[in-house]
């Protein structure tokens, strides 16, 4: 929302001067955020932890995953990043190529790109042959006795070159990855909170049919304020909690991260920002699409 925006120092300063405590303490703020961010999503996902970091959240969805599968197995697609943690550089092609390699429990699928991937615009059903190939990776794996866990994606692959995968492609994924026993992870982090424009969330430009297990937010959640978010199912959060291994995060969800959280959503609905992201967006599209028409090198705009 904005360098040192003002409503969000002095939501800060404000909770600061009051009370800033580990999250074994109850406080209201924490309460009020979640019920908030919960009216930006579909109704099932109603739980939620709070994180300082995107890692952290990436890691949490993992744990939630394995935990409510009892699988193990994650399926990224190809180039992805999703943190910097052990557990995360292991499920990040863009990291692990460049230091231990692919783990025997990490599957990569194509980046479902229209534009250089396997399947284009000129393909009769890119949205079943990217799927189709989510298929085929489950089917090997469980050929060889492994089980799928996860899929777990960006909803626009970021550092895999702001791609934006066919609507549909999620359902048909999530169906084969769910009747696999898995679920599906949808990374918000880079795309989240209303960057998009016409939807608050990425994943949301594949249809309001499609619902993730697992939502992960991180980045702009704070405005610069290391802050963090997964929300759940709540079946997927009790299958967690049957572990007797309750989870806890010292300074995740603390009283001054979630006034900033929840002054950050202000602003956001204040100063109509999701609107000015789609005109603000849909005018520079436009001028470089004219760019585009004047220039053979440029191939693509997104």
């Amino acid at each position: 929302v904005g360098h040192c925006h003002p409503a969000i120092v002095k939501a800060a300063h404000e909770q600061n001067q009051l009370l800033n405590t580990n999250s074994r303490y109850l406080h209201d703020n924490l309460v009020d955020y979640a019920e908030r961010l919960s009216q930006t999503l579909p109704g099932k996902l109603c739980t939620f932890y709070f994180l300082n970091s995107g890692s952290e959240a990436n890691d949490l969805a993992l744990r939630l995953a394995r935990q409510y599968t009892k699988h193990e197995d994650v399926i990224v697609l190809d180039h992805a990043y999703h943190g910097h943690l052990t557990s995360l550089t292991d499920i990040s092609p863009y990291k692990f190529r460049n230091l231990e390699g692919q783990k025997e429990w990490v599957h990569v699928a194509p980046v479902p790109d229209t534009y250089r991937g396997l399947y284009r615009e000129d393909h009769e059903d890119s949205v079943t042959a990217y799927a189709n190939d989510v298929k085929n990776i489950i089917e090997q794996a469980q050929k060889r006795g492994r089980k799928i866990a996860a899929f777990f994606a960006e909803s626009l692959p970021s550092v895999g070159g702001q791609i934006i995968p066919p609507a549909g492609y999620f359902q048909k994924a999530a169906e084969h990855v769910r009747k696999a026993g898995g679920v599906f992870i949808a990374d918000e982090i880079q795309v989240g909170f209303g960057r998009v424009g016409k939807h608050f969330w990425a994943f949301q430009l594949q249809g309001e049919d499609f619902v993730p297990d697992i939502v992960t937010m991180g980045k702009p959640i704070g405005n610069g304020h290391p802050i963090a978010c997964v929300a759940t199912t709540e079946e997927i959060s009790e299958a967690f909690a049957a572990t007797g291994v309750e989870y806890f995060n010292t300074f995740g969800g603390n009283p001054v991260s979630c006034a900033i959280g929840l002054a950050v959503l202000d602003v956001i609905e204040k100063e109509h920002l999701q609107a000015h992201a789609t005109e603000v967006g849909n005018f520079l599209m436009e001028l470089l699409k004219e760019q585009k028409m004047k220039h053979p090198i440029i191939g693509d705009v997104r």
